[in-house]
């Protein structure tokens, strides 16, 4: 029996799963309000608490970085340590795993109804695999192949130095130069970094803020949602959510082509995350295509990868489980 586990600043998902098999389907499964605990072993402790399932393996998806055997939780008071897991359970097979590299180990395992495709390309057999997901943050993971299956690696290149392809994003760079210290990808291509791009056209004067969307911003506890839905739902569509989107999706295109790059992903582009399956209609725009490909004389082995959005939001939680069921061993 494996206990996986996604956790995340905002929620906590626990679940037993008996095998392989019953992955999609597990025995018991349950959310927690994270902030609520003051660990990750309160959490365990109390969802164990009235089950008799004979747990003899555990993995845990974190979101935050995976440093011998020991992550501090990004947007939580929490340091996750493999050792005391096992004190906690009683058990000596514990792993944690970062959440973008829990993910990339879903992806082998991802069925068709999972997934849109935005550029089928010419999958390679074998080929490296990039996964790149703006959700809070921007996490990068790639997964390569051994000849009999993949291994995923967790990466912090959505911190990278951004890097502007048009007048526009040099324009915004220098804007935020003088605000940030650094200025990496994450700033413009995440939820908490789509803001910077709409406060840059505000302040700037590019383009004007309604006073009703103003008003809904100041009520807003997460700005992002607020925006999306402007550019995609009202109609029509305010000029500053608009444009707003269409940076972002265009600096996410040129990510994930810079990613793609540099892996040689020829097995395929996966774009996770929260906001991808949210803004499905700018994605599926040229716009995205269009930035992904723009990379001169190699516009010619990005249009060889396929490029998908991961639209199971169980993704990071079904990679948890099958790296614990396939790589941990119960001995």
């Amino acid at each position: 029996m494996l206990l996986a586990g996604d956790i995340g600043g905002t929620k906590t998902v626990l679940a037993v799963i008996a095998d392989a098999q019953g992955a999609r389907e597990p025995l018991v499964e349950k959310t927690f309000a994270s902030a609520q605990y003051s660990s990750l072993e309160k959490i365990v402790t109390e969802f164990l608490a009235d089950l008799s399932y004979p747990i003899d393996r555990a993995c845990f998806g974190v979101a935050g970085p995976v440093i011998a055997g020991q992550s501090r939780i990004t947007n939580l008071p929490w340091v996750i340590n493999v050792g005391r897991l096992q004190e906690t359970l009683g058990i000596e097979a514990v792993a944690l795993l970062n959440d973008l590299q829990a993910t990339a180990y879903a992806v082998p395992h991802l069925q068709p109804e999972d997934l849109h495709t935005l550029h089928p390309g010419e999958p390679m057999p074998g080929g490296s695999i990039a996964v790149i997901a703006p959700g809070t943050g921007l996490g990068e993971a790639y997964l390569t192949w051994d000849g009999e299956r993949y291994h995923a690696y967790a990466s912090e290149g959505g911190h990278a130095d951004f890097g502007p392809t048009n007048a526009l994003e040099m324009e915004m760079l220098r804007y935020y130069l003088e605000r940030m210290d650094h200025v990496s990808y994450e700033r413009f291509c995440s939820g908490s970094g789509l803001p910077n791009i709409y406060a840059f056209l505000r302040d700037t004067g590019y383009a004007s803020e309604p006073a009703w969307l103003a008003a809904e911003l100041r009520q807003a506890s997460d700005p992002t949602p607020v925006i999306v839905r402007a550019a995609l739902e009202r109609q029509p569509p305010p000029e500053i959510c608009t444009i707003t989107l269409e940076m972002f999706v265009s600096i996410l295109g040129a990510e994930a082509g810079n990613l793609a790059l540099k892996l040689g992903a020829f097995g395929g582009v996966y774009l996770g995350g929260g906001i991808p399956p949210r803004i499905l209609p700018a994605l599926t725009h040229q716009r995205f295509l269009q930035s992904f490909l723009h990379k001169g004389r190699m516009s010619s082995l990005l249009i060889r990868m396929p490029v998908h959005v991961i639209l199971n939001p169980r993704a990071a939680l079904l990679g948890v489980t099958y790296y614990g069921l396939e790589r941990l061993s119960s001995g």
